[in-house]
């Protein structure tokens, strides 16, 4: 197993391939700033090393996922400076997005501005029942910085990301998970235990099919169906090429339990 330096803004855990960062600034609510960016770049390049890790968890400290952006350390910036922030959170948010593991988000509390912006990144949400979402920019005379006008589009619809982006409004768990920007929703108290309940599943598949389903899903959903289609069947037959392919479905034939090795 890889080691996992200290941060000052994030807490880094591993427990049977599955490896969980914190974000801690709980005096901000976890706000993001751009030291936690940077150091979020150093994590995800320690996790990417630990190739026992075949799931990712990002979550908040106490109580709250992330409400936002540092107000701050923004509100004096320049338009020069200003870019070169929104052009750092979105390096970083699609770093996540395009991480070579599945990535759950477990939203605790408010997840507004850049917090539901990194929630959007991650490849599955779910929320415990206090969980507040939102875009609320507008109402500070800027727009979503890391990218919600492109991710809210394709998660949820154009009507309901311009809705949400253009009025500010914040919505509940529940209304999250009807107009799909969440997967799944729990009480408080059974939050870790879900979103660890889904990554053990996860973790339990073959781990280099895994990386292809999410490689297949992303690749193909920024392009027409054809190429989509494409990148499928490529991938499809590089699965072929490993030994969990031949384990597993050795095992299917024999009704024998498998442990995957990620070979």
């Amino acid at each position: 197993m890889a080691e996992y330096q200290k941060f000052k803004y994030l807490k880094i855990s591993t427990k049977e391939h599955i490896c969980t960062i914190q974000i801690n600034n709980p005096k901000a609510l976890n706000a993001l700033n751009t030291e936690i960016f940077h150091e979020f770049n150093r994590a995800l390049t320690m996790v990417e090393n630990d190739k026992a890790n075949r799931v990712l968890i990002i979550t908040g400290v106490e109580k709250s996922f992330v409400a936002g952006a540092d107000i701050s350390e923004m509100c004096n910036l320049n338009e020069t400076e200003a870019k070169a922030f929104a052009e750092l959170g979105s390096e970083v948010f699609r770093r996540i997005e395009e991480f070579h593991i599945p990535v759950i988000a477990s939203v605790n509390g408010f997840a507004l501005g850049g917090g539901c912006e990194l929630a959007l990144c991650c490849d599955i949400r779910i929320a415990s029942e206090n969980a507040k979402f939102g875009q609320p920019e507008v109402g500070l005379g800027i727009i979503p910085g890391f990218s919600a006008t492109q991710r809210l589009p394709r998660l949820v619809g154009t009507g309901k990301a311009k809705e949400l982006i253009y009025t500010g409004t914040m919505i509940n768990a529940e209304e999250a998970c009807t107009i799909g920007l969440v997967n799944k929703v729990t009480s408080q108290e059974t939050l870790d235990e879900e979103t660890q309940k889904m990554a053990q599943k996860i973790a339990s598949q073959a781990p280099i099919a895994v990386q292809y389903a999410k490689k297949a899903i992303n690749e193909g959903h920024d392009t027409d169906i054809e190429a989509g289609i494409a990148i499928e069947v490529e991938l499809f037959a590089h699965c072929f090429t490993t030994k969990d392919q031949k384990n597993g479905m050795q095992a299917f034939l024999k009704r024998e339990k498998i442990t995957f090795e990620g070979k």
